[in-house]
């Protein structure tokens, strides 16, 4: 019911029989999605099948495949035939390799052939920034933005529009992209080309542009039978979170959103994960439904597979703190069984709650063999009371 009426997605592609499918949607738990992929300065392809397995065994529901580098078809065939979980990807960074790089070179016809190439292979959802006018382009660009456009497929169909003088292909050919979609069920995820770069940008009118049109395109797909999600805003200021997570829900009908962060801070270079879980715990509480992990290296390089754990991490505290906030019964399960846990000092029953069991493993290690924490060692305001009511 769900999905039928636009508020659920479950990613699932007919030719990705590895993927043990799931659903996106505010009436089911908020789920993580890690980004890999190799670029033009690094990584191989053992390296991204090892992102993708940690990013899996810490807890990504998702993972999006980003390559834009060498060998580009054998990285993604590598990380789909290894992946239990649901595979995205953004198709014009291939679109734009099999040109050369050369903007003005991009067309539908190139386009369509990597969108049916990626969904042959078994991609189970992909990010199209269809929703990319060229009055709204021409508005991220020629008023007053301070980051102007970020999005990189974003800024490739930007610079396309405004070189040649065309409307976004991707718009104009949206029901022959859809027609693709459905054959191989393949979930949209409607990116947002014009987000915010910069939190001084984030509610501007390019911005409320985009996600106007993409309400419109997630509604049309929905009645032609292709799944939709929304993608949110990047930077946006702590006291417009709120605000601006219900304004897209309300102009997208309640499709599933899917944020990346939202990050409250642009000055937190290597911390980006922080910043990223402040907003993403606020966005949840909000109505997000998928948060897209922010890792250390953000704004810096590509991540390492301790910054991939990094970053799953800190997304999923930021979703069980919303899930929390909204009194998921889940999540609040899972705190009573750590503060009865606590208050038996049982590190076993502490273990079972946490987040992450092998974090708490290692900072115990030393000190294993004691009933307190390291901290407070025998002035622990828990045992003390404990300790006074068997006197």
């Amino acid at each position: 019911k769900e999905i039928a009426e636009g508020r659920a997605v479950l990613p699932a592609n007919i030719n990705h029989p590895e993927c043990e499918p799931m659903a996106i949607g505010r009436n089911f738990l908020v789920k993580i999605n890690a980004n890999i992929g190799n670029s033009a300065l690094g990584s191989s392809i053992e390296e991204e099948v090892e992102k993708l397995r940690w990013a899996i065994h810490w807890g990504a529901d998702t993972v999006m495949d980003l390559s834009t580098g060498k060998n580009i078809h054998a990285t993604r065939e590598w990380i789909l035939r290894n992946s239990p979980v649901p595979i995205g990807t953004v198709p014009i960074y291939q679109a734009l390799e099999k040109v050369g790089g050369k903007v003005a070179d991009l067309s539908w016809e190139v386009f369509r052939d990597t969108l049916l190439e990626q969904a042959r292979q078994g991609v189970d959802f992909m990010t199209v920034h269809c929703g990319l006018t060229k009055r709204g382009a021409e508005m991220a660009v020629k008023q007053d933005r301070v980051m102007g456009v970020v999005s990189r497929g974003g800024s490739m169909l930007a610079r396309w529009m405004l070189e040649n003088g065309k409307e976004n292909p991707l718009l104009e050919y949206f029901d022959r992209l859809i027609d693709v979609c459905r054959q191989f069920n393949v979930t949209l995820s409607l990116g947002d080309g014009l987000r915010p770069g910069a939190g001084v940008d984030a509610g501007d009118a390019a911005q409320w542009e985009e996600v106007i049109t993409l309400g419109r395109l997630a509604k049309y797909a929905l009645e032609q039978g292709v799944q939709c999600m929304i993608e949110g805003p990047g930077h946006v200021p702590m006291n417009q979170v709120r605000t601006q997570i219900q304004g897209i829900k309300r102009l997208t009908n309640n499709a599933p959103l899917y944020v990346l962060g939202p990050l409250c801070c642009d000055s937190a270079p290597g911390y980006d994960h922080i910043a990223g879980a402040i907003g993403g715990a606020l966005g949840v509480e909000a109505g997000v439904d998928f948060l897209c992990y922010l890792t250390p290296a953000e704004h810096l390089t590509l991540p390492n597979e301790e910054d991939v754990r990094a970053g799953v991490m800190a997304s999923r505290v930021a979703a069980h703190v919303g899930e929390v906030a909204l009194g998921r019964e889940r999540a609040v399960r899972r705190e009573a069984t750590m503060n009865a846990g606590r208050k038996a000092l049982d590190w076993d029953m502490m273990r079972e709650a946490a987040l992450d069991p092998q974090q708490l493993d290692k900072r115990r290690e030393d000190h294993k063999h004691e009933d307190v924490c390291a901290m407070c060692g025998k002035f622990c305001a828990v045992k003390m009371l404990k300790d006074q009511k068997k006197d």
